[in-house]
């Protein structure tokens, strides 16, 4: 085997494991995949180059910050709607849309060592990679490399470009900003160790049917949901129970497909009528936190284009 095929399959290994590097910084699996193809082709220029004065893995990690340092450079803050603004006061339909950009989206299972992801499957919730996005972008980088892949300083520094007094001093910023942060969404957080799986299909089948008050019943009082793009998110049975009337002629007839998002967590594909009747087309992808047998909130993220990045059919027969 030569030397580029090598270098090659080294990447490839690594590629996974990189994609939840950038995704943590980044907030959107789609700039995720677009940081890591940019590493690649870094890598593959500058190979000539690298003078072995540090680890490969080092090297191309050194690199991805830089491409994602770059990118966050030129971009606002992403975040999810119940940290932008508050619920709903008038119960319509939602109207307002803000950028694709804007937003914290939903990413699939990254397949790397299991006992690794399992470390790990926390610093993957929604909440937290919203958390990640307050942080200024070198003490993010510094917080996910030492708290998540529990790297030494050392080699923090040497990724960073920083010294390790520097990196040390960064990390504690980070963690002080992190613990004063007050975002909604960690009150709404999936805090449960094992999903509560008959809740789940209770949503589903209800959601199905469209039996609004069986959907609205599975709800906590204070129960919300929340539909990126869209500003616009909803609390408490009342107002749900209005916003599902209102959304009746858009929502019946759905089908949902299952899913795993952030970890591992359940989510579900929903598919709605498209204008050939014969098909189902791609609306949502629905993350359901449940905490004592109701849910608490659902994740509607309304982005046709992540059905593809998660393995999902483009279409289903009805």
């Amino acid at each position: 085997m030569d030397e580029s095929a090598l270098d090659h399959e080294m990447f490839e290994k690594l590629k996974p494991e990189l994609t939840s590097f950038c995704y943590r910084m980044l907030g959107s699996v789609a700039d995720a995949d677009d940081a890591v193809q940019e590493t690649y082709i870094r890598v593959w220029r500058g190979w000539d180059s690298f003078r072995q004065q540090s680890s490969r893995k080092t090297w191309i990690y050194r690199i991805a910050s830089n491409v994602c340092i770059d990118k966050l450079r030129q971009a606002k803050r992403r975040a999810l709607p119940v940290d932008l603004f508050d619920p709903a006061v008038s119960i319509v339909e939602p109207r307002e849309t803000l950028p694709e950009s804007s937003w914290v989206w939903p990413a699939p299972d990254f397949a790397f060592d299991p006992e690794q992801a399992a470390v790990r499957k926390d610093t993957l919730q929604l909440c937290f990679v919203a958390l990640l996005q307050t942080l200024p972008i070198r003490q993010r980088a510094v917080l996910i490399l030492k708290d998540v892949f529990e790297w030494p300083s050392r080699q923090i520094a040497e990724t960073l470009g920083m010294t390790q007094a520097a990196v040390n001093s960064a990390l504690q910023r980070a963690r002080a900003t992190l613990g004063r942060a007050e975002l909604r969404s960690e009150e709404l957080c999936m805090t449960e160790a094992e999903p509560d799986h008959e809740l789940l299909s209770r949503y589903v089948e209800a959601f199905e049917r469209f039996d609004i008050p069986a959907l609205v019943a599975l709800f906590h009082e204070e129960g919300c949901m929340s539909m990126p793009p869209f500003a616009m998110w909803v609390r408490g049975k009342d107002n749900l129970s209005r916003f599902f009337a209102l959304t009746r002629w858009h929502c019946e007839g759905s089908r949902f497909l299952p899913t795993t998002a952030n970890g591992g967590y359940p989510a579900f594909a929903q598919y709605v009528p498209g204008e050939d009747p014969s098909v189902l087309v791609p609306w949502g992808i629905h993350v359901v936190v449940t905490k004592k047998g109701k849910i608490w909130h659902v994740q509607n993220f309304i982005h046709a284009k992540l059905f593809s990045r998660f393995g999902l059919p483009e279409q289903l027969e009805r």
